[in-house]
């Protein structure tokens, strides 16, 4: 079936086209060139005076694995309000703050999103957390295993072996897990939790192994860069929500020797310890450090007011935080010897006044950091906010006057000791379709997602500018997955199933026998059972398993 999107204003940075009409041709999922003028086309969109856009790419959500299912049996009245109901289409679904996997895979649809990609997949636990993402429809999907604290890489770290046989581990759990790249949250730390420790700063060692977080993290970061995985060592920083917490990022940043780095939910750790309550804003310096360090990429983790619950597999900061639980209900558990999971509901508000400082801290830091290939759009989902307040955040970052006037609202201290009502900066469309689309992918290394250039996946959002810019981007006019439209008027028209992105760099397999050994010793299963085959990836017939080469380092 050939299929032309006419007429429409095109946004494709990748190719450096910034709001020109073109026309697009669609076929067997893929976008190809104009065909020859005598070949008659199957169906035709008129897109004139609508905007063109790449599907968008969430790059940090938090959609399956065990912290999700558990954050979702602690708050069953997020769900009596937030109802899907079963139509001939639709399957039944539910919440808002942690959606089912149905309700997540069509609300992310119905925003324009076409791939969404778990960060905190534990290998422990990769098979369920793959089911989960495997009953998501309508994205694409992957996830970064968590390395770190697991006992036995820090066990290896601790023995200093060579820098060739932990790469071999890596890369070992890249392919046992079937993951896209490597996570690490609060290094060292949730194991430190685990022998009773509270706080683990950078260059503190760790009890029991004596290995620093700091180790752990250019270690990590050396086994990615070597392994030329495109997507860089995914970091949780030491001390998240800390006050003065903006030392340990800086440092963090300096101390990584040039490598690639990507520092997720920046704003949670970019606090200064300032003024008479002790909590300030370190925007400013967090934005000029990545400016001055083309290795380093950040996403934000903007929070926005209201109800959600915190996920995390950062025991140790969860529990910091478990007082301040709303409702007052909170969850914790140990993960075998791999790291641990900790569920704190939780509800931002604007007249509270580190919550509110916490809203302008994310909101200087999109506007603070000069290039948009290199900051991107989350809430953290759902620990800042739930992903369906995308459109809201879009709109806080292209519109001053609006940005502004919620700024008017919130605690008068915390807007007082913010600079966001001076930065007179405004997203234009071009750098959103940079940081939610073409910088996601180039990222994440998925060379036919992203872009409309020839040969990439026709995965395609039209809206309808307006100047309300969160209702432009709540409600696209079309949708295209793989070249089939699933989404019109902000409805679904057709449900579809998105590929599993996974990388497999080489690795030394003779590292198996060592790790047997291990499996047999301190672990519940067999290394066998650890081990995801592509056959279970795709067990229900649902979409596929894209492997993308590991490639030359990035260079942003």
């Amino acid at each position: 079936m050939l299929i032309k999107l006419t007429g429409g204003t095109v946004y494709d940075p990748m190719h450096g086209i910034n709001g020109e009409v073109r026309d697009i041709y669609i076929r067997d999922g893929r976008i190809i060139n104009p065909p020859p003028g005598d070949m008659s086309i199957d169906q035709e969109y008129p897109l004139n005076n609508k905007i063109i856009m790449a599907g968008a790419i969430d790059i940090h959500s938090h959609i399956g694995g065990g912290n999700v299912n558990i954050a979702r049996t602690l708050l069953p009245e997020g769900h009596h309000t937030n109802l899907l109901p079963r139509t001939e289409l639709l399957r039944a679904g539910s919440g808002r703050a942690i959606p089912s996997t149905f309700a997540t895979g069509y609300r992310y649809a119905e925003m324009g999103y076409t791939a969404v990609f778990e960060p905190a997949v534990l290998p422990m636990n990769a098979r369920q957390a793959h089911m989960e993402m495997g009953d998501t429809p309508l994205v694409d999907k992957g996830g970064y295993a968590l390395l770190g604290n697991d006992d036995y890489g820090l066990r290896m770290l601790a023995a200093n072996k060579d820098q060739k046989t932990f790469n071999n581990y890596v890369a070992w759990i890249l392919k046992a897990s079937q993951c896209l790249g490597i996570k690490v949250v609060n290094p060292g730390g949730i194991n430190a939790f685990k022998f009773n420790q509270r706080r683990l700063d950078l260059d503190e060692p760790g009890p029991f192994y004596g290995v620093t977080p700091r180790q752990i993290l250019l270690r990590l970061a050396r086994a990615v860069h070597e392994l030329d995985i495109p997507h860089p060592i995914h970091v949780h920083g030491c001390n998240l929500g800390v006050p003065g917490n903006l030392k340990t990022t800086l440092s963090t940043i300096e101390g990584i020797a040039g490598l690639p780095m990507h520092l997720a939910h920046i704003q949670f750790h970019s606090y200064g310890a300032e003024g008479d309550r002790k909590f300030s804003s370190g925007a400013a310096q967090i934005a000029e450090a990545v400016n001055r360090h083309p290795n380093i990429t950040v996403d934000v983790g903007q929070i926005l007011f209201g109800q959600t619950v915190t996920v995390s597999s950062d025991t140790m900061q969860q529990y910091a935080s478990h007082p301040h639980a709303y409702p007052k209900k909170w969850a914790f558990m140990d993960i075998e010897c791999d790291a641990g999971c900790g569920i704190v509901p939780f509800k931002y508000q604007d007249k509270h006044f580190v919550n509110a400082l916490q809203w302008a801290i994310g909101l200087e830091i999109f506007l603070l950091v000069d290039d948009p290939w290199r900051v991107f759009l989350t809430t953290d989902h759902p620990n800042g906010a739930p992903f369906v307040s995308y459109p809201h955040l879009i709109r806080l970052l292209m519109d001053r006057s609006f940005r502004n006037d919620m700024l008017a609202t919130i605690h008068p201290e915390a807007a007082q000791a913010s600079t966001l009502g001076t930065i007179t900066r405004e997203y234009s469309l071009y750098e959103i379709a940079i940081m939610t689309r073409a910088g996601a992918a180039k990222l994440l290394g998925l060379s036919d997602r992203g872009h409309l250039g020839i040969g990439a996946a026709a995965d395609i959002t039209v809206y309808t500018e307006q100047k309300d810019k969160e209702k432009m981007f709540s409600k696209p006019d079309y949708v295209f997955k793989d070249g089939e439209l699933v989404v019109r008027n902000g409805e679904i028209v057709k449900v579809t199933w998105g590929a599993t992105h996974v990388v497999r760099p080489e690795f030394d397999n003779s590292i198996e026998k060592e790790l047997s050994s291990y499996f047999d010793r301190y672990l519940p299963m067999k290394i066998s059972n650890f081990k995801i085959n592509d056959e279970e990836m795709t067990y229900f017939g649902r979409g596929h398993i894209q492997v993308h080469p590991c490639r030359e380092r990035n260079s942003f």
